[in-house]
């Protein structure tokens, strides 16, 4: 059975950094692209950013661009997204998703939420 697990979200001041992590199981993580996505209160699902299967080659919205680096370690089946110099407006549940295309999912986490509010 496939689980992606999220966990690091919480509550921090605008400018400040967080760490998401995604813990996968139920398939071979390393030969999957991953992403992070995200939902805001009252919109629908954004892409954030995503990486190839050995984490070399990575790509972000525009908006997140210089701010946040999405990383993996194969060896621990995790996914992970660094985010720094946080906005108000990167408030959402954050989502990471294997990709089944590169335009498409297939499994999907349970969220974490970040808020970013003084």
């Amino acid at each position: 059975e496939v689980q992606l697990v999220e966990s690091g979200g919480g509550l921090v001041q605008p400018g400040g950094s967080l760490r998401l992590s995604c813990a996968a199981s139920g398939f071979y993580f390393n030969i999957y692209a991953m992403s992070w996505v995200r939902q805001a209160p009252g919109k629908g699902l954004e892409w954030v950013s995503a990486i190839n299967k050995g984490g070399g080659t990575t790509d972000y919205e525009a908006s997140v661009k210089g701010r946040f680096t999405i990383s993996r370690d194969n060896a621990k089946n995790t996914l992970y997204l660094q985010m720094n110099s946080l906005k108000p407006e990167d408030t959402a549940v954050y989502y990471c998703a294997k990709q089944r295309t590169s335009v498409s999912y297939d499994y999907w986490g349970q969220g974490t939420q970040v808020t970013v509010s003084s």
